[in-house]
């Protein structure tokens, strides 16, 4: 019997682990690394050890130091989460020559199935069928287009598509360099690309003794930078005969390698039916929550209870309903994904947040998350906020109660993919039951569209964006201590505030007197006027806006229709903010990790040509030259640290050396 685990790990999926050994008198070990000193898996676990230094390569990808922290902590289980080692064989075997208790696979079933190459050839013995990988070294235009996909891990990491064969050397090296900073393994291959395919997998469950649990189908479609955004079980649109062939090839792909514990078998549907075997993940996914709501399990105490040596009943239980799970991120889907470190101020989804077990026929909504309130997102990491999982009768009903809690969902914080998330759900192909991969190649546009263009559904767009702007003046009015009715020289003469939401600019205009506010527009009465609350009459129909500011120029209003971030623009420019045309600035903290080869001041660029490359929340990003011209100027430098906002390099376009 495990009395203590450590989880070599961080973030939500510690935070959920934890929770299930709670519940079944398990004491917990945290492992942290100086980046997560304060976070929020440090403060639930009884006991934490220190991995000096933040990245993951010095913290949680050092397998001997976890292990030490183990011992040193009275551990006598490890427990591995996902993502960082937890599909490394290696890092097992050492777990388990410490004397530890693997919550895991054999590692010879990790290794089987660790190289996705590897993995392709045993699944194509045992009859499942696949896609073939194909030689970078000899590829042509016919081989077009592919995918490159890192070997050793998954997530969206070290993946890219290829639509060029000149392209294919530089995504080589940029995958490879992504996949060795994020698995400590830097392998890489190619395969055939299908497009408007769909991604489904199949949650295995298998114990020491022979039996193997497939507990139904995922559809994880939604996708950004090859990692999930949305994911629902079970998969819509399958037929019973696909459905069979899907979770009958996962229970051959767990008996061939002899698998224990839980796991995933992906793959991907064409979208003429056919199915091919995509990976083998040793490990829980992220996305588990929506199968276990499904099925009424807690996977993470069915994985403890294998590794205690538990035999499972000769049949899985039955599924119920539907579940969907949202993935909210601190990130700016309008520019390229860009993720928001920053201080989570507050994060509150309305309802409660209840246990995978329950089970009925009342819609419920669970939270996973690992920040709480004060928390900060920082650059080393994934930037996951939370998982919001939605559990209903129907599919129709799970996907409208998860797009509703997220709307009200208060979160106060860095800019985040919450409006994406809601906007995708309630999007016509979604809604419909067959959404693939290519859902955000061909909506992203539409969907980021900021509010004051965008409309709601119900014919409030560009009015609840204005309206939110004028509940954060009046408010800030009030906050402020500005007397109502006051005596003025110029009575008519109305106060002005301009706040800026995403890309947009909102004027509004109001004025004082003995009876309240009085706002510049006909349709509107301002009704109540409080320092956190504001009451709108808008054309007869009372609207209520609650406001928060913590203490920055950034107000937060959560309105009936929508959530706003807007910045309030102060009066007069400082003229020391302003910046060079052609400047290229660092949208994020991270580390300056390349160059454009042979690039230098005086280098002719042209527009979109990449010229230094970001690395921040385990990620690449690329920074383009914003027009053709010449690069005058280069600060970036490879190993650099850099702020949001530094200077990186200035380029001056043809027109202007002309002019």
């Amino acid at each position: 019997m495990i009395s203590t685990l450590l989880v070599a790990n961080r973030g939500e999926i510690a935070c959920r682990v934890f929770r299930t050994c709670r519940e079944r008198g398990i004491g917990t070990v945290a492992v942290f690394s100086d980046a997560d000193a304060e976070s929020l898996h440090v403060r639930e676990a009884d006991a934490a050890v220190r991995l000096p230094g933040a990245a993951p390569a010095d913290t949680y990808l050092r397998g001997d130091l976890i292990v030490k922290a183990a011992l040193a902590a009275g551990a006598d289980a490890v427990h591995p989460g996902y993502g960082f080692l937890s599909e490394n064989a290696e890092f097992a075997r050492a777990v388990l020559d410490a004397g530890l208790v693997w919550v895991g696979p054999p590692p010879d079933a990790m290794e089987a199935m660790a190289s996705k190459t590897r993995a392709k050839e045993l699944m194509a013995a045992a009859g499942v069928p696949h896609l073939a990988p194909v030689d970078p070294a000899s590829a042509t235009g016919a081989d077009l287009p592919l995918l490159i996909k890192a070997a050793a891990g998954g997530g969206g990491r070290g993946m890219r598509v290829v639509r060029e064969v000149a392209d294919l050397p530089g995504e080589l090296a940029a995958a490879a360099a992504e996949a060795r900073s994020a698995f400590g393994d830097g392998e890489v291959f190619a395969e055939p690309y299908v497009e408007r395919g769909r991604h489904i997998e199949v949650q295995i469950l298998a114990d020491a003794y022979g039996t193997v649990w497939a507990l139904g189908t995922r559809d994880c479609s939604l996708q950004r930078r090859h990692q999930k955004v949305i994911e629902e079980c079970p998969a819509p649109g399958l037929t019973a005969e696909l459905r069979a062939t899907l979770t009958d090839a996962a229970v051959t792909a767990a008996r061939a390698v002899r698998y224990r514990g839980a796991g995933t078998v992906e793959f991907l549907l064409s979208p003429q039916g056919r199915a091919y075997f995509l990976e083998m993940n040793t490990r829980l996914q992220v996305e588990h929550p929506v199968t276990e709501e499904v099925f009424g399990v807690d996977l993470v105490a069915l994985q403890l209870a294998v590794a205690e040596g538990a035999r499972l009943p000769a049949n899985p239980p039955t599924s119920r309903g539907h579940a969907v799970e949202a993935r909210l991120y601190a990130e700016d889907p309008a520019r390229g994904w860009a993720p928001q470190p920053g201080r989570v101020h507050e994060l509150a989804v309305p309802g409660p947040a209840l246990a995978a077990t329950a089970r009925g026929d009342r819609p419920r909504l669970r939270v996973d998350s690992g920040y709480g309130p004060g928390d900060s997102v920082g650059v080393h990491y994934d930037s996951l906020l939370a998982k919001v999982v939605a559990w209903a009768p129907t599919r129709a009903e799970a996907v409208r109660r998860l797009a509703d809690a997220l709307r009200r969902a208060r979160v106060h914080g860095p800019v985040t993919n919450r409006e994406l998330l809601v906007r995708s759900l309630r999007h016509p192909e979604f809604t419909g039951g067959l959404p693939d991969t290519g859902f955000y190649d061909r909506h992203l546009v539409a969907l980021t569209e900021p509010a004051a263009a965008a409309d709601d559904g119900n014919g409030n767009g560009n009015d609840s964006a204005r309206h939110a702007a004028l509940a954060a003046a009046l408010a800030d009015a009030v906050r402020r201590g500005h007397p109502v009715g006051g005596w003025r020289n110029l009575p008519s003469q109305p106060q002005t505030k301009t706040y800026g939401g995403h890309e947009v600019r909102y004027e509004v205009r109001y004025h004082r007197t003995r009876d309240g506010f009085r706002v510049e527009d006909d349709a509107v009465r301002a009704v109540d006027v409080a320092p956190d609350r504001v009451t709108l009459e808008v054309a007869g129909v009372q609207r209520h806006f609650d406001v928060k500011e913590y203490g920055s120029e950034h107000v937060y209003v959560d309105g009936p229709t929508a959530s706003y971030r807007l910045l309030a623009h102060p009066r007069f420019t400082d003229p020391r903010t302003a910046t060079a045309p052609g400047s290229l600035l660092a949208p994020m903290p991270g580390t300056v990790v390349r160059i454009a080869d042979g690039l230098g001041e005086g280098s002719a660029v042209t527009a979109g040509q990449p010229l230094i490359w970001l690395e921040a929340m385990k990620m690449e990003h690329r920074i383009t030259a914003p027009a053709s011209g010449t690069l005058t100027a280069l600060h970036a430098v490879p190993g650099q640290q850099v702020e949001v906002g530094a200077l990186l390099a200035v380029v001056t376009d043809t027109a202007q050396e002309e002019s």
